[in-house]
């Protein structure tokens, strides 16, 4: 007879998604994992498989909650304010009292190894297309925009949104502000 857990699965993915969140991918270890999350490692290979299963599991947690600001993007009609106005909710978003946290995603990304597993890697490409392609529909609703200015301008929103990302654990909350201010200046 299977044995019934002793704990919320949401709950444990939350734990392992801010420590994800703090430390990065590499170096969370498996050892991390069971302190945070409050489980054994023999509970978090039957329930996730390994730490990849877990890490998996904690960016589909971070897109859920990631949702309330890409859904505003989604039903926006204002084009490109509609995507400064998603900048500036995703300094919100990542904010953790006083300090900036940036992207669970971007900051994987800038601290993963060149052979990490393929479907980290493919999950990390989902998310940020999945942005883009926001960026793409927002920026569709000026008519005075061609397809490759649409194309080229949402590569430079992807490209701004990332480096804010890291500029969030630097610079304070008025420079940021300020870089954003100066991202859509010419837009």
């Amino acid at each position: 007879m299977a044995r019934k857990k002793q704990y919320n699965e949401t709950e444990v993915i939350e734990k392992a998604m801010r420590l994800f969140w703090r430390n990065g991918y590499e170096s969370t270890s498996v050892r991390m994992l069971e302190k945070e999350m409050g489980i054994n490692q023999f509970s978090i290979y039957a329930s996730f498989k390994n730490k990849e299963g877990v890490f998996l599991e904690s960016i589909k947690l971070y897109n859920a909650q990631i949702k309330s600001i890409t859904n505003t993007l989604e039903k926006s009609n204002n084009g490109v304010q509609g995507i400064k106005e998603y900048f500036l909710d995703f300094l919100d978003f990542s904010r953790e009292g006083a300090i900036f946290k940036g992207c669970l995603v971007t900051n994987t990304v800038n601290e993963i190894k060149e052979d990490t597993n393929p479907v980290i890697m493919a999950a990390l490409k989902r998310f940020s297309l999945t942005i883009r392609a926001l960026f793409v529909r927002n920026l569709k609703q000026d008519d005075q925009r061609d397809v490759q200015a649409i194309e080229a301008q949402a590569d430079y929103l992807m490209n701004a949104l990332l480096g804010l990302s890291i500029s969030s654990k630097v610079f304070n909350e008025e420079q940021l502000k300020a870089i954003i201010k100066i991202t859509f200046l010419h837009l």
